[in-house]
């Protein structure tokens, strides 16, 4: 109320102190004579002025709608596929990247055999005997796949396959040199193997984490498929998670990693790449007939085993020696019937074939045992039981939990080294 009052005086006084300058009549018509004139030049001047003014949009103001032209078809087209990196053209960019690092493989192996002679036939050793002894025949098998140089050193990771059994091996980079590489070590458990090289001014491809990966990611391809150098082909990450026994491959201790990206004989032991570059598996194999299914072996994966090659040249994995199935109930009621036993259980791992002289045969297991639970894991697949043994240690017993008979037992068993490891190469 204050307030109010206050500023109701001061504009009183204004008021009367501005009455004392007000000028007469005829004043007045003379100032707004100049006035007028002022006014009219002072307008034409920010007209002009307004003239040489750069035009800046009103942003608060609407836009006009847009015009559209009924003889043309207003569906938009569809925007145009970007991969996590914005870039359109990221497939280019990442090609350029590390492209370099992508190797070829040329393995060649002398493979011996004793023909069957024509003279081991009865009517010719009575005329002939022994008198003509064949010399075994030898032939030279050339296979070529592809690698990746992981590091400085010149060491490269490609697939057991590729070099299996070779006696020389052969690495082109992408400039054009042609080294001679070493075998440093191969599991064929896994399908991995290392080669070194000697060699300067080579570029390694960033190593990525193919635990962490979703199926629907963009991935490249690159390799050298049918003799075709530095092929680049992309797709998408189809799967995860794709055990062995998934693409047929039951003597491997793998989960794959399955894409859509093309891949073709001689892509194998190549690089399958993220939109940034990194390597998160190397392509190891296809399914013939199908299309779009190839499979990868998780970078992370590879990375474990490869460091047992290079510091050990092999690779121990531990081994129970059973062969089995996971069971259900139509299985189960299959077994019952054929074999006429009567099996009760219908989840868990059937053991089928207890291998002689295995951990397995010396703990007591025995064929038609039900594994349910091993260290209190529940176990209903193969490749969950395949995963538990592969993530334990040699000579450290594994508590196995079975159904026998109606019976439930637990048997302590100490997985071995596998047997069939190959030996480091000198």
């Amino acid at each position: 109320m204050n307030q109010n009052i206050e500023v109701t005086k001061s504009q009183q006084i204004d008021t009367q102190d501005t009455q004392k300058f007000i000028p007469k009549p005829g004043v007045w018509r003379i100032a707004g004579w100049w006035l007028g004139w002022f006014g009219l030049i002072f307008l034409s001047g920010c007209g002009q002025l307004a003239n040489n003014l750069p035009v800046v949009p009103n942003q608060n103001q609407a836009s006009p709608p847009p015009q559209v032209d009924n003889n043309q078809d207003t569906q938009a087209a569809p925007p145009p596929i970007i991969a996590a990196s914005g870039d359109p053209n990221y497939v280019v960019s990442v090609v350029q990247r590390v492209g370099d690092g992508v190797v070829r493989i040329d393995a060649a192996r002398t493979v011996r055999s004793q023909p069957r002679s024509q003279f081991e036939d009865p009517f010719f050793r009575r005329f002939f005997g022994g008198e003509f002894p064949e010399e075994p025949r030898e032939r030279v098998e050339r296979g070529s796949g592809s690698g990746f140089i992981i590091n400085r050193e010149g060491q490269i990771l490609t697939n057991a396959h590729v070099v299996d059994g070779a006696d020389s091996v052969t690495v082109t980079l992408k400039d054009g040199r042609s080294i001679q590489g070493k075998v440093l070590g191969e599991d064929p458990i896994t399908d991995v193997a290392v080669i070194q090289i000697e060699a300067d001014r080579i570029t390694p491809i960033p190593i990525g984490d193919s635990d962490r990966l979703q199926p629907g990611e963009a991935v490249i391809a690159i390799g050298n498929p049918l003799g075709l150098n530095n092929t680049v082909t992309s797709g998408i990450l189809s799967a995860t998670g794709r055990s062995s026994s998934d693409i047929g491959a039951s003597d491997k201790r793998v989960n794959y990693l399955q894409t859509d990206a093309a891949i073709n004989p001689g892509n194998s032991g190549g690089p399958l790449l993220n939109s940034r570059g990194e390597v998160i598996g190397m392509n190891t194999a296809i399914i013939r007939g199908a299309q779009g299914l190839g499979f990868a072996i998780p970078i992370n994966t590879a990375r474990r085993i490869a460091q047992d090659l290079i510091t050990k040249g092999r690779v121990d994995h531990p081994y129970l020696g059973v062969k089995m199935v996971t069971l259900n109930r139509d299985i189960r009621d299959r077994i019952n019937q054929r074999l006429g036993v009567s099996l009760e259980a219908d989840k868990g791992v059937l053991l089928v074939e207890i291998v002689s002289g295995s951990p397995a045969a010396r703990a007591g297991l025995r064929a038609g045992d039900v594994v349910q639970s091993i260290n209190n894991q529940p176990v209903t697949k193969v490749e969950e039981l395949q995963k538990i043994v592969e993530n334990s240690k040699i000579g450290e017993p594994l508590q196995i939990q079975i159904m026998r008979n109606s019976q439930v037992l637990t048997i302590p068993v100490s997985p071995a080294p596998f047997p069939t490891q190959s030996s480091s190469r000198e």
